[in-house]
């Protein structure tokens, strides 16, 4: 996978500012007093930081903003990075200003003067997280990112802080790197391995084959990936970290790739259906956070891992399909497939695991863009504390969210002539009536939050903490929660 930069946590020396070779960064206001290590700058570059700290092109900096200085006199850097950021700075500002720093790194690295910010962790944490490149298939001489040098002036207390940070950048990465693979190397049969690779992490791993899914009954599943040559798994990663309570459930929808089946989609885009795993990989990410930072929780995650694809044997429009549950379903459209994956993992995990509360993610519907755009997904829940405290962590973490209605008028849409229910419900309330087909699924005594991140797990242009491409939304949020919630 995809390894995040190096960070080191050092007391700050003055000596080694003048002959650092890569990026140098500091961190000023307008009109502020200087530290040690701005002040050495200042001098070492006869007065350059404190003409501009004085200039106003500096005063129209906003809060996390920067100004770069090309091969500075009096330096052996590249470059002089003086970032506009208080002594006590907002989470968000700390973090962006890292993004900041993450994105123009280069192969020399960098040397960050962070003397007494109050938030260097939260700022190596924006450079870990916007550091980020996918060129597993570029040829040539790949370029590493050189290691990043804080000085600080409390080394060993802002490690500790940074560690479990990194362990989130690492499931975020994780995240990435497997939404943004091609479906020819992202097979059904190499992200089941990916993820018991994970067991060298403390993670228990057990992947159910398809004979041991048609025992179980995972007749809906296992519809969706009969017209593909890749065998339909379902893999189950369990942490267990919190004594004897019972598990929160993590479920995702893994659809290495989604032609639509015989409801074939149109083929403009249909590249980017390379993505419809994604839920399964933000699972995934957060799996991998939780045990590298040792969390003291429980929690177990299960991923529906299958591939949609027009064949012979393929699921037809006008079947009709028997789920784990029991429950009949009648396929009018073969491109509303992800529910038919969840339904089934749903069940199993309440069956199997009796757990205390679900959360199921999964790049769902296209009428969750056209609502919310590519800033927030939908959140769709039973339990308004449960729900809450999801939307408390996805603010906290700034990870966009927005709850989303449900009700007895939308769940009659789904209603079947010929079965217990229809997989979709018509064009009206698309995002809608998919939730209210998965809460079907759900116990009534079961606390459960459905996440569509179809809008927000990849995006065409790069955002604040990540390049174009695959975003890892979710991971921050959903290990944000299992912290504040669920941790003994």
């Amino acid at each position: 996978m995809t390894t995040p930069v190096s960070l080191f946590f050092d007391e700050t020396n003055l000596d080694e500012i003048a002959e650092f070779p890569g990026r140098v960064v500091v961190f000023l206001e307008p009109q502020g007093r200087m530290d040690r290590s701005v002040r050495r700058l200042n001098r070492l570059t006869k007065g350059a930081l404190g003409r501009l700290q004085e200039s106003e092109r500096f005063e129209k900096l906003k809060e996390g903003e920067g100004h770069e200085m090309s091969f500075p006199t009096g330096l052996k850097a590249e470059a002089v990075h003086v970032i506009r950021l208080p002594r006590r700075p907002s989470v968000d500002a700390a973090r962006k200003a890292g993004a900041l720093i993450g994105k123009s790194l280069g192969e020399a690295g960098a040397l960050v003067c962070a003397g007494n910010i109050g938030k260097a962790a939260e700022i190596s944490l924006g450079i870990a997280l916007r550091a980020y490149t996918f060129d597993a298939h570029k040829t040539g001489d790949g370029k590493d990112l050189g290691e990043v040098r804080f000085h600080v002036a409390k080394p060993e207390e802002v490690a500790a802080k940074a560690a479990p940070m990194a362990a989130v950048a690492e499931g975020v990465f994780f995240t990435r790197d497997l939404v943004n693979e091609p479906s020819n190397v992202l097979t059904t049969d190499d992200f089941a391995a990916r993820l018991a690779a994970m067991q060298e992490l403390g993670l228990e791993v057990e992947i159910l084959e398809e004979a041991e899914l048609e025992k179980l009954g995972m007749g809906a599943l296992l519809a969706v990936g009969q017209g593909s040559e890749s065998p339909s798994k379902v893999v189950v990663m369990k942490w267990n970290g919190g004594g004897d309570e019972a598990p929160l459930a993590l479920v995702g929808k893994g659809v290495v790739f989604d032609t639509g089946g015989i409801s074939i989609k149109p083929s403009a885009g249909m590249e980017d259906m390379t993505m419809d795993m994604g839920g399964a990989g933000v699972v995934s990410g957060v799996m991998r956070t939780l045990a590298l930072r040792k969390a003291k929780a429980n929690v177990v995650g299960l991923v529906g891992i299958v591939e949609n694809m027009p064949d012979g044997k393929a699921m037809r429009p006008g079947d009709i399909i028997t789920s784990m549950k029991g429950d009949t379903i009648e396929v009018l459209n073969t491109d509303a497939e992800g529910r038919l994956v969840l339904c089934d993992v749903l069940w199993y995990a309440q069956e199997t695991f009796k757990p205390s509360a679900i959360v199921d993610l999964a790049t769902l519907t296209g009428a969750i863009i056209i609502g919310l755009g590519h800033d927030n997904a939908g959140v769709f829940s039973n339990d308004d504390k449960f729900c809450d405290n999801f939307l408390k962590a996805a603010k906290l973490e700034g990870e966009g969210a927005w709850r989303m209605p449900l009700g007895s008028s939308y769940d009659k849409l789904l209603k079947s002539r010929k079965a217990d229910m229809k997989n979709i419900g018509g064009r009206a309330a698309g995002s809608i009536t998919a939730a209210q087909f998965l809460q079907r699924f759900i116990k009534d005594e079961t606390p459960w939050i459905h996440l569509d991140i179809a809008g927000v797990a990849q995006v065409s242009g790069e955002s604040a903490f990540a390049p174009a491409g695959a975003t890892g939304w979710g991971v921050m949020a959903l290990d944000r929660m299992v912290r504040d919630s669920f941790e003994t």
